[in-house]
């Protein structure tokens, strides 16, 4: 159990019982959500719009500082609901076109700042190159943007590129503790697969109103669907389809590590079939390689449980994909596979890669960070415009300067965490890698390197290098 462990705080450079100081963590916690659930209901919901963020950084301070396990959990729950209260809020009280609110994750894992500039200076020695240099990519693209773009999307900018490659650093750094974070990852993943996939089947269903109302207000039709129930493609509490079907990739995957007793099933035949409610093809396809990375690297007895996992998954989701009109939303999204040349969505993004690619590659110094967020001169507010392709988006914004230190530090985390060993009797890693190598591979096609996405991508390879270098100071490498 993790409570009679002692476990160590890298920035304090102490150790401390997570026993004696969970109490006061979750006290922190609730008052936290208390506070949220008060000021909604109470007739305060604009409030929230400054107490949420505010709120959710000065949690993650303490709990960084107290209690370094449950910082992490926080920090994951944070990012899978904090769209969903912005929502509630916006059903409340009216739309806030600047989506304020959802700067919190950005903020709650920002915190983790303090562990990469303490260990900067010794990073380098203890293998930490591979989130160095896409920091330093970051930096430069950070000088860039302050020359060409306004103070506020730079900073905004900043969050959303630095934000996943310092959270990743920081879990590195803790791989003397890894099992405990281990255990740790795959109880936070396996209760957001549970609660987002029951609350996406519901999404679907009924089309609650406050999603309805996001819905139609953001005006992302195709990418979303229609505000009517059935007609949706599910996001459940994330802020669109494609964060949530990231994390539902990797939720799912992490569930063939471990179990949770009898939770299991229903939380496979929810999250699977939410999964495919959010009719997004190109995690389907993730999903597929990252089964395919994990059933070819472990070993043989671990191989025959990962089949008889997923009879047993197939057995209690296809049954509920032949219920009307599930089927038939399933089915259409499955059938244009097979006719890519006249799907929309295949040709938008052919189409961007014709228009866009040589433009991207020939702008040697990048448009820095902030050129996506763009202020509307008539409304003072701040607009998005996506690049829907991570490839365009690294050299659109950080140019070659900036893409070659980034892309550089990827590839040797990639070629590092492929070369281990440890997946052959710690299914964790092996998971870790197909989630963090599949995430890559969709970079074609999404900018997963940001948001939550990118949280997963370098969260999870830096797990696989916090356990290689743990079974290495174990002797059991």
């Amino acid at each position: 159990m993790i409570s009679q462990q002692i476990l160590f705080n890298p920035f304090s450079k102490e150790h401390f019982s997570p026993k004696e100081r969970s109490l006061q963590a979750w006290i922190v916690i609730l008052a936290f959500a208390f506070l949220t659930i008060a000021c909604y209901f109470i007739g305060a919901a604009s409030l929230l719009r400054l107490i949420y963020p505010v709120g959710a950084f000065v949690v993650a301070i303490f709990l960084y500082l107290r209690h370094p396990i449950l910082y992490i959990g926080f920090n994951w729950w944070i990012w899978f609901i904090s769209a969903f209260v912005a929502r509630l809020v916006d059903y409340r009280i009216g739309w806030d076109p600047t989506r304020q609110m959802l700067v919190a994750p950005y903020l709650v894992s920002f915190v983790s700042i303090a562990t990469f500039i303490k260990y900067l200076p010794s990073a380098a020695r203890q293998g930490g190159l591979p989130f160095i240099l896409p920091a330093l990519g970051v930096f430069y693209a950070f000088l860039v943007g302050l020359i060409y773009n306004a103070p506020l999307p730079v900073a905004r900018g900043l969050l959303d590129w630095l934000s996943p490659i310092i959270f990743a650093f920081h879990l590195y750094i803790n791989w003397r503790d890894y099992p405990s974070y281990r255990q740790n990852m795959q109880r936070v993943f396996f209760w957001c697969v549970l609660l987002t996939g029951a609350y996406g089947v519901y999404q679907f269903v009924v089309a609650p109103e406050w999603d309805r109302y996001w819905l139609i207000e953001s005006r992302l039709y195709t990418s979303s669907g229609s505000p009517e129930p059935f007609g949706m493609r599910v996001w459940s509490t994330m802020h669109s389809v494609g964060p949530y079907a990231a994390v539902l990739q990797a939720g799912l995957l992490l569930m063939f590590t471990g179990t949770q007793g009898a939770l299991t099933f229903p939380a496979s035949a929810l999250g699977y079939l939410s999964f495919l409610l959010t009719q997004a093809r190109s995690n389907w396809g993730g999903w597929v390689v990252g089964v395919i990375m994990i059933f070819i690297s472990v070993k043989t007895r671990i191989q025959m449980r990962l089949i008889a996992i997923i009879v047993m998954m197939a057995i209690c989701v296809v049954p509920l994909t032949t219920i009307e009109p599930i089927s038939e939303v399933v089915a259409e999204r499955m059938e244009s596979f097979t006719n890519l040349q006249e799907d929309t969505s295949f040709r938008d993004r052919s189409g961007n890669y014709d228009r866009n690619l040589n433009l991207a590659l020939t702008n040697g110094l990048g448009n820095g960070l902030g050129n996506i967020w763009k202020v509307n001169e008539k409304t003072g507010q701040i607009e998005v415009f996506v690049v829907d392709s991570g490839v365009l988006d690294m050299f659109f914004t950080l140019g070659w300067f900036g893409a070659l230190p980034y892309l550089g530090g990827l590839i040797l985390l990639l070629y590092s965490v492929c070369s281990y060993s440890e997946a052959r009797f710690d299914s964790f890693v092996s998971a870790a890698r197909a989630i963090g190598i599949s995430s890559c591979a969709q970079l074609i096609i999404s900018s997963g390197m940001l948001s939550v996405m990118g949280m997963i991508l370098w969260g999870f390879l830096a797990m696989a290098m916090a356990a290689h270098k743990y079974y290495k100071q174990q002797g059991m490498s």
